[in-house]
């Protein structure tokens, strides 16, 4: 099994920027297709971004394009979501996550993200 940890997160004016981490431990970390995730008050969690374990290929929801970037350091075992120009609607929790498949299966307990208008 492996663990993460997200830390980062902050409460931060619109426009302003955040990056946020992912720190693992347990299995080898490089080995993982790594996501972030995020769930606003009252909404369902959703996906964010997500990286492969060679960097290959990215993906991103369509309301993040363009203002957010995601990257790791396999070395360092570390996952970062680097979050530029914050609108209020960014405001949630934002989750790290392992991806198998597609699907998310583990899990860190989350950092707040909180942007004012």
């Amino acid at each position: 099994q492996v663990q993460l940890a997200e830390s980062g997160g902050g409460l931060v004016q619109a426009g302003g920027s955040l990056r946020l981490s992912c720190t693992t431990s347990g299995r080898t970390f490089r080995r993982y297709v790594m996501g972030w995730f995020r769930q606003a008050p009252g909404k369902e969690r959703e996906f964010v971004a997500s990286i492969t374990w060679s960097s290959s290929s990215i993906s991103f929801a369509d309301s993040v394009k363009g203002r957010f970037t995601i990257s790791r350091d396999n070395a360092k075992n570390t996952m970062y979501l680097q979050m530029n120009s914050l609108k209020p609607e960014d405001t949630a929790v934002y989750y790290c996550a392992t991806l198998n498949g597609g699907v998310a299966a583990d899990w860190g307990q989350g950092t707040q993200v909180t942007v004012s208008s």
